[in-house]
């Protein structure tokens, strides 16, 4: 049994040279194995800024694509697992919100697209117009489950993270651990960041990791940053501030054992009452 896992989580600075995010990227994922990690992750839209007007200008192929080719080569050089947060994805004549998964041979083992975009009907916090990602995105439609030693991984990507009906088919699955890249902007985060991951944590009694970027001032967009760890108690395991971060963690799957055995919620649901409700 192998019920132990050294996450590393990564709040990279963004900005608007592709390159220099990857290659910023990849020194991180370099600083986390050196801590030790096994896993590392990072935050939505890491290789470009986040913005309706960014997704085609930075969107590329995968696996073929530049990004790809580089983040199979570094989990490759050293041996780690990597959730890549997420790129836009260039796929016939449509771009994608989408996270790449590679295992420590350099193999790309999983995809995941963004399911639900973020139609923002209020206006964003620095007052400029609302946001909608589905003018430029389209919508995934699959769930993403991979394993690591003991550990069944589902991910989602931001706005994911308010759908507990998502993360409640990611725990039907077998999920003991939810990663969601994410970034979340100033006003949303103060609200909302830390809520959500708990409460997701919480209804699936399981781990729950929300990656952010880093805040930069100088971009268009502003991160919440706070990248955290939250354990299946819904307890804040690790929480970074607003600045470029590694966080780690060491993941224990005995508390989820002790948290499901303590509180059988998922045997108690009344799920023959729920489904008769009108939708």
């Amino acid at each position: 049994m192998e019920k132990l896992l050294k996450i590393a989580c990564i709040q990279l600075k963004v900005g608007t040279n592709k390159t220099e995010n990857v290659t910023r990227a990849i020194e991180k994922i370099r600083e986390a194995k050196v801590k030790g990690a096994e896993l590392v992750t990072l935050p939505e839209c890491f290789n470009s800024p986040y913005g309706a007007n960014f997704f085609q200008q930075y969107a590329e192929s995968v696996p073929d694509g530049e990004t790809s080719r580089r983040l199979s080569e570094i989990s490759k050089e050293l041996g780690i697992y990597i959730i890549a947060g997420s790129i836009p994805e260039s796929k016939v004549n449509k771009i994608y919100n989408t996270s790449t998964i590679w295992d420590p041979n350099g193999n790309l083992i999983a995809t995941y697209r963004k399911m639900h975009l973020f139609d923002m009907g209020m206006p964003y916090v620095s007052g400029e117009i609302p946001f909608k990602e589905s003018d430029s995105l389209a919508p995934g439609n699959s769930f993403t489950t991979f394993d690591v030693k003991d550990f069944k991984i589902g991910v989602g990507i931001c706005h994911d993270i308010r759908f507990d009906e998502f993360a409640k088919v990611y725990r039907k699955k077998g999920c003991n651990l939810l990663v969601y890249p994410s970034a979340f902007d100033m006003k949303t985060g103060a609200l909302l960041w830390e809520v959500s991951t708990r409460a997701r944590a919480n209804d699936n009694q399981c781990y729950a990791v929300s990656i952010s970027p880093a805040r930069n001032e100088n971009a268009d967009y502003l991160a919440w940053g706070h990248t955290m760890i939250v354990d299946p108690w819904a307890k804040i395991v690790q929480i970074a501030g607003s600045e470029e971060e590694v966080l780690m963690a060491d993941l224990d799957l005995s508390l989820v054992d002790e948290v499901r055995a303590n509180i059988p919620i998922f045997n108690q649901r009344r799920s023959e009452i729920y489904d008769t409700i009108e939708k």
